[in-house]
């Protein structure tokens, strides 16, 4: 709900459980409070004067604010606020001030989407509602729209904003967040992640100190180092309990997400778009629209905010078939046989995997052009007929017999030097004129700014799957931006390629998934490397991490699930011993880390023992029955390796009447603790059976003292699956 009182000047947005309060006063959007929901009222005294004019500049001729110590809802460089700016111009002039006063506002019944942009949507019969605020500097004669979405059912509220130029001249944007919250305090912890290829989304939590803290991407990706979500906590809360902010950015790029201690012992936030290397000109009437972020508060702990963006995201960002819908559970040939396949493999693999339950066959890289190595091809999408002479008949024909999918590998972004289409083109990479071309994994990055580019994809991957054959896409991106030009774009709008590579892959992710519906994408960047909000909009799973060992994927698991459902989590019973790291682990133990939302195998199957054979038969059937808990019921971290040397968690369907649980022991400890796992999201008085040994519980047995944990040994697990009786 969106209150505006007239007599104040006060904006009040209202979820079911939060309130964010703005005012005018003296021309400037003011921030008031985001925390606990409130009654409409006049909120007024939240605000006023502290008279704290250090070294600080009054405005209008000393009787204005002390803008360094006011809070700003869309704070700019230029006017005396000295903290972090959400909005950088530069003026026709050359000079970067910008002073941007309310002019009107207009509140709009649903949501409307970002031209261009992923975004979350609301559907009709949401209580969902939108305010607009126009912003202008009367002399540069800049606007901008504030868009404020409230989904009171999903508890968020989201922003993004729009600039124009209404002068006559070109100007240029240096910086533009999405979302800026100042907070009169500064009393939080951060929680943030940080990472690497293989290790992905690992968290930390800190005090919040003076400075500022820089959760970022510049590598023309959301990157495996910082994932763009960042959440503020207060000191003592924690799972159950306490006040939580989050923040997340829909965006796939480049991103800056900061949190500033003051010397005024506030907090600012800020979300958007990396300022490193970005500008965009705008001419007259020119417009420019920021990614989208997301904000939450809840002060019922860090499992309630985590639900709140996995239900939301679940709901109102995903879309198409898969859409709180079971995945198949798939076979992946990657690390089967690497680039060592032909035909005669690939039938053999897929016979072996439709005949153990396995409902989809994943062809991976290797199947086109001369692709032997990973340094020749990447462009040519065209079937390799030596590997497969039939093209992908012959196994798409055997897998429907045998009631099986077929999927695909794709890095549609990238070309190799030794390709086709760099001979014809090699102007269409990112590249800048007379420097060297710098190469990941023997590859470049295509310019998806240009039209043509996109065109060529399109009609590249249109053309396989037109055939019908293909409903699932492995969509993979395997390197970071370098040498960021455009030779068709001028010197005054370098600045804007990287932002303008995501507008080109966006329009493509849109063309394709709307001409073909019925296709499952999912996402890939060596893993982890671009799991983000703006990818899930488009693709509704994203390969979590090229390290499929099940004990490193507890803490990469845990890490993505602060925010991001276990739906679009994707994780694969892996061979053992790993490929990644030789760990030598139990076949329960990688199907129990495994058995999240979107399930599978890593692995050969023919070189499987008989009894290994029965294990995955038995664990593709329980994720077929099970799988919905995962996609779609509520995800409770009870135990994590972070701090113990265990980790287990749950997962209880809607209706509370099915619940997953896992452990897994990382550690040895003789004569250790009685260990049990208290579960959490049951019914109490509900009765609840084992389905493995027949045992009943109550829900309140259940969450009181919790199921007892019978194993010591290093790397082994234990599962439970508990049905209402």
């Amino acid at each position: 709900m969106i209150t505006y009182l007239e007599n104040s000047k006060q904006f009040q947005l209202d979820t079911d459980n939060s309130s964010y309060v703005m005012q005018v006063r003296d021309g400037f959007l003011l921030h008031i409070y985001y925390g606990e929901r409130l009654n409409v009222t006049d909120h007024s005294y939240m605000r006023w004067e502290q008279g704290r004019a250090a070294f600080s500049c009054r405005l209008e001729g000393c009787q204005g604010f002390i803008l360094d110590d006011t809070p700003l809802e869309y704070p700019c460089f230029g006017r005396g606020d000295l903290r972090s700016p959400a909005l950088e111009i530069i003026n026709p002039d050359g000079t970067n001030i910008c002073d941007l006063r309310y002019v009107s506002h207009k509140i709009i019944g649903g949501k409307p989407g970002l031209p261009g942009l992923p975004a979350f949507y609301a559907e009709e019969g949401d209580r969902a509602s939108t305010l607009v605020i126009t912003l202008r500097d009367n002399i540069s004669l800049v606007e901008c729209d504030l868009y404020y979405t409230v989904f009171e059912d999903y508890n968020i509220i989201s922003r993004h904003t729009v600039i124009r130029n209404c002068g006559e001249k070109p100007c240029h944007i240096k910086a533009a967040a999405s979302a800026c919250v100042d907070f009169d305090h500064m009393d939080f912890e951060v929680i943030s992640n940080y990472g690497t290829h293989c290790r992905e989304r690992m968290i930390e939590r800190f005090r919040l100190n003076h400075g500022k803290f820089e959760l970022a991407s510049r590598r023309g990706s959301s990157g495996h180092v910082h994932n763009p979500f960042l959440i503020l906590a207060s000191p003592t809360a924690d799972e159950d309990h306490g006040e939580f902010y989050g923040v997340l950015l829909v965006y796939s790029g480049s991103h800056a997400i900061t949190a500033e201690g003051t010397q005024y012992n506030a907090c600012r936030l800020l979300a958007g778009l990396n300022p490193d290397g970005f500008s965009w000109k705008l001419e007259q009437n020119g417009e420019f629209t920021t990614p989208e972020a997301v904000l939450c508060y809840t002060d019922k702990g860090l499992t309630s905010l985590s639900h709140i963006y996995n239900k939301a995201i679940n709901d109102r960002l995903i879309r198409g078939k898969y859409k709180n819908a079971r995945r198949p559970v798939l076979l992946n040939s990657w690390e089967a046989c690497y680039f060592s396949f032909d035909e005669a493999r690939l039938l053999k693999i897929g016979k072996c995997a439709a005949d153990l339950g396995i409902e989809l066959l994943v062809i991976d890289d290797g199947w086109f052009g001369k692709r032997n190595t990973d340094n020749c091809s990447l462009g040519d999408w065209v079937i390799d007929r030596k590997k497969l002479p039939n093209g992908l008949d012959n196994i798409y024909k055997m897998l429907k017999e045998n009631n099986c999918g077929l999927g695909i590998w794709f890095e549609p972004e990238m070309v190799s030097p030794d390709s086709d289409l760099y001979r014809a083109h090699p102007d269409w990479c990112l590249h800048i004129e007379n420097r060297p071309r710098s190469e990941g994994r023997h590859q470049l990055m295509l310019n998806l700014s240009r039209p043509e580019v996109c065109d060529y994809l399109y009609d590249s991957i249109a053309k396989i799957l037109d055939s019908g054959m293909i409903s699932y896409v492995k969509w993979d991106f395997n390197r970071n931006m370098a040498e960021v030009g455009s030779e068709v774009l001028p010197p005054d709008r370098q600045g804007e390629v990287s932002h303008r590579y995501y507008l080109g892959l966006y329009s493509l992710l849109e063309r394709l998934t709307q001409s073909f519906p019925e296709v499952l994408f999912e996402s890939c960047s060596g893993g982890g490397g671009r799991f983000d909000a703006g990818m899930l909009y488009y693709m509704p799973q994203t390969w979590t991490s090229d390290n499929s060992d099940a004990i490193e994927r507890l803490k990469i698991q845990y890490g993505t699930s602060l925010v991001y459902p276990m739906s679009a989590i994707s994780a694969h019973v892996s061979a053992s011993p790993n490929h990644q790291t030789a760990h030598v682990t139990d076949f329960a133990t990688r199907f129990t880390v495994a058995f999240t939302g979107s399930f599978g195998y890593e692995l050969d199957p023919t070189s499987l023992s008989e009894e290994e054979k029965l294990l995955v038969a038995k664990s593709a059937e329980l994720y077929k029955k099970y799988g919905y808990v995962l996609v779609t019921g509520d995800y409770y971290r009870l135990k994590t390796n972070y701090e113990e040397d265990c980790a287990a968690w749950c997962a209880v369907s809607q209706d509370r009447a099915v619940c997953v649980a896992g452990y897994v022991n990382t550690h040895v400890r003789l004569y250790d603790k009685n260990q049990h796992i208290r579960l959490k999201g049951l019914d109490k008085d509900t009765a609840y059976k084992d389905i493995f040994t027949g045992q009943t519980y109550s829900g309140a047995q259940l969450m009181g003292f919790g199921l007892p944990v019978k194993i010591t040994l290093e790397y082994r697990s234990q599962m439970w699956i508990l049905e209402k009786a």
